[in-house]
């Protein structure tokens, strides 16, 4: 059945009591590199140590990442680094929309993940989206990645970027390239998925054989495409000005060469105007499928409204007559007749079968 999309889990830091000891930053660091002419350098994981290198030597940038630091934690690494409080903030509290913001010459991009999760029953799929969310604070000699949810892995990001030594040698605007572009590939991949979902509820709303209409289950999925269009729709326009805005990428000094990095944003604009197009389609669907499935369901009812009240109607011939013969009036001569009972029978018989045959040549039977 279905693959439904099922909601994401809170951090373990946002939870923490109020009065817990402070954990270290480096427990929240998932790894950290120094990267020179695209080259990874053998400085260790430490943050501090790393950004102590690369501003002492002058070259290359550092690559933190974190996954679901709390307070404490992300405030460490801001004031290693030199982060705005603000930036701070929507790096801990998730739940933020897709935004590109620059403060100063410290780029801030929001991302929303999304996973599409296989599901057998639909019973269970009260929440079906699955969502995180990545951050990329990325400046002139270091980018950070804080992710957000189980799904969010960004290791194989590191790999493919750590074997391509010129392609990474172009700077921090690499970094937040090759993450906005794993981004928008795993939403390319849900709404592959989602399109034999949909085929199927569709195919069930329509099937011939199918009387009882379960208008739940499109629901569920129309609610879960308004889920992936949230994520979706807003990135565009933080892509928009990555791919055609020049100075944005040139006043924060991420790269040496804005031209070719804009030229792969623009690449990643282009699927993302794809997956919108087919979110948009999906969702179009969908309330067609409401709305059939409840024009169903209303014709339905009509028809079996309409049985109720043909055998109501024949029901109400013999029903007349018991009422007639039952008032014990004492001058009724058919009473007295031989054949008045067989006669009887044989007249209601005959009216309800002319009105069955009535009812049943304008399909009400």
């Amino acid at each position: 059945m279905p693959r439904m999309l099922q909601p994401g889990n809170r951090g373990p830091g946002k939870n923490a009591p109020v009065n817990a000891p402070p954990v270290p930053a480096a427990r929240a660091v998932v790894d950290c590199g120094v990267y020179v002419d695209g080259i990874r350098q053998p400085t260790g994981t430490d943050f501090r140590r790393a950004l102590a290198f690369v501003r002492a030597t002058g070259s290359g940038f550092v690559w933190l990442g974190l996954h679901e630091p709390d307070e404490r934690q992300m405030s460490d690494v801001a004031e290693a680094f030199g982060l705005h409080p603000l930036m701070v903030e929507d790096a801990v509290h998730a739940h933020q929309r897709p935004k590109l913001e620059l403060y100063d010459d410290t780029l801030f991009l929001v991302l929303r993940t999304v996973k599409y999760i296989d599901h057998n029953d639909d019973e269970v799929a009260n929440d079906i989206v699955e969502t995180g969310e990545i951050m990329v604070l990325a400046g002139r000699d270091f980018v950070i990645t804080v992710r957000h949810g189980a799904h969010t892995h960004l290791a194989g990001v590191r790999h493919r970027l750590e074997a391509k030594p010129d392609h990474l040698k172009l700077g921090p605007a690499t970094v937040v390239h090759a993450v906005a572009d794993r981004v928008v590939d795993s939403y390319v991949a849900v709404v592959a998925e989602m399109e034999s979902d949909v085929d199927e509820v569709e195919e069930r709303v329509f099937a011939a054989s199918s009387r009882d209409v379960d208008i739940d289950v499109v629901y569920l999925f129309k609610r879960e495409v308004l889920q992936l269009r949230r994520a979706v729709s807003p990135l565009g326009s933080p892509l928009n000005l990555l791919s055609e805005n020049k100075g944005m990428l040139e006043s924060t000094s991420l790269t040496p060469n804005s031209k070719e990095i804009r030229r792969h944003f623009r690449d990643v604009a282009d699927h993302l105007t794809l997956v919108n197009e087919r979110v948009s389609e999906y969702d179009e669907r969908l309330t067609a499928l409401l709305n059939a499935a409840a024009t169903k369901v209303s014709t339905q009812m009509n028809t079996d409204m309409r049985k109720i009240s043909a055998w109501a109607g024949i029901a109400a011939i013999p029903t007349a007559a018991a009422g007639i013969y039952g008032m014990n009036f004492d001058y009724m001569p058919e009473l007295h007749w031989k054949l008045s009972y067989p006669i009887l029978l044989i007249a209601l018989f005959s009216v309800c079968f002319s009105l069955w045959r009535i009812f049943h040549k304008h399909h009400w039977l």
